[in-house]
């Protein structure tokens, strides 16, 4: 490793590297392939990032190298200042592009030279259909969160910027999991490559507290508001499924003098990015969010995450609590359910391979902890 990236480690009180990176950053920086499967909050950027950036130092500047996707703006912005803050005592310059904004500043970038493109794909075909970028010096492509691509239809934006790129390249290929069309993408990707398992077992965090609340749907946002009233939920993310939800639950927040901020698809890049530097700074108590934001945001000292709404999948559950309880800080993850989202908790409890635990809800003390089953009338046929 040169000495440039272990300076780095050590401002950013890097001491001991992940599962992840112990296993993925030998063979990304002997030049390997690497299909890894590993769960948001993991330390991949650091397992693709530091490989990466050892490359380039010493190297040419001025052409773009490095080509890293992502499915969301957050994530994107996320990676880049994480590829920054690595690379800080070198040369070597990083662009993220994505949409929401305009298109000026990442023009602007791309003329002046970048070493490494960190983007979402339907913002770069955009530029690529524009003529703005150059993609032919790429060496190393890595795509990011793979299966949450897959899920915002992306396969096609990604099929077109591969076709565009150098077919000799070294590819690192991360993915919480491998549905059938991943799969495919894989096979026409890699190269022999070094597989790495880490989220198979979606085994829950050590210092992460799951609870599980039964409540009626009518009746989910006292219950939220009778937990506030706890001061050591000082801040939170609550995942809604729907945009009109999450509106409903963040007006009935203000509503009550809860200071609340909104993130979901119909929200501009600053008004994104305005909520979650909020949410950092103290100034938001709670972040209302669909899944755009279960991947992709890093808030160190976020204290709880708020299922609101049971996920329809199972392993968008796991993203979601894993923004809290990082870098082994301590987190709880709190889970609204009706009956009829009582089916959708099964698998949940399926994946992680053991039961969440049921908690007395405030409002009904005398209540059973675990929903009740929906009431089915049977009756009789008439015969005719």
């Amino acid at each position: 490793m040169q000495p440039e990236l272990l300076a780095a480690l050590r401002d950013l009180k890097f001491t001991e590297p992940t599962p992840i990176q112990v296993q993925a950053i030998p063979p990304a920086m002997s030049g390997r392939d690497v299909l890894a499967s590993a769960q948001t909050g993991s330390g991949k950027t650091a397992a693709f990032g530091l490989p990466i950036l050892n490359s380039l130092i010493g190297g040419t500047r001025g052409k773009t190298q490095v080509l890293i996707l992502a499915p969301t703006r957050e994530l994107a912005e996320q990676i880049s200042e994480h590829l920054i803050d690595l690379a800080k005592h070198t040369t070597i310059r990083i662009a993220p592009v994505y949409g929401g904004v305009g298109f000026g500043k990442q023009i602007a970038a791309f003329k002046k030279g970048v070493e490494i493109i960190v983007a979402t794909p339907g913002r770069l075909f955009d530029h690529m259909r524009s003529g703005n970028v150059r993609l032919n010096a790429v060496h190393t492509l890595v795509l990011d969160e793979a299966d949450r691509m897959l899920d915002m239809g992306f396969l096609p934006a990604v099929r077109q910027i591969l076709a565009k790129i150098p077919a000799e390249r070294q590819t690192l290929f991360f993915s919480a999991t491998l549905p059938p069309a991943i799969s495919a993408l894989v096979r026409d990707m890699l190269r022999d490559p070094v597989r790495v398992e880490l989220a198979a077992t979606h085994s829950p965090i050590e210092t992460l507290t799951q609870t599980l609340y039964a409540v009626p749907q009518e009746k989910k946002i006292d219950l939220f508001l009778e937990l506030l009233k706890d001061n050591n939920i000082y801040t939170a993310i609550a995942f809604t499924r729907t945009k009109s939800r999450a509106n409903r639950l963040a007006a009935a927040l203000s509503k009550n003098n809860i200071p609340t901020d909104l993130m979901h698809g119909d929200r501009t890049q600053s008004q994104r990015t305005s909520a979650l530097e909020n949410l950092k700074r103290g100034k938001c108590r709670v972040l209302v969010a669909t899944d755009i934001a279960a991947r992709g945001i890093d808030v160190a000292a976020l204290g709880h995450v708020v299922n609101f709404d049971v996920p329809l999948a199972a392993e968008d559950y796991i993203h979601r609590i894993g923004r809290t309880a990082r870098a082994k800080a301590d987190g709880d993850a709190i889970t609204f359910v009706a009956s009829d989202e009582e089916s959708l908790i099964r698998k949940i409890e399926f994946l992680l391979g053991r039961r969440i635990d049921r908690a007395v809800n405030p409002l009904f003390p005398d209540a059973p902890t675990a929903p009740p089953k929906p009431r089915v009338v049977y009756r009789s046929r008439r015969r005719r």
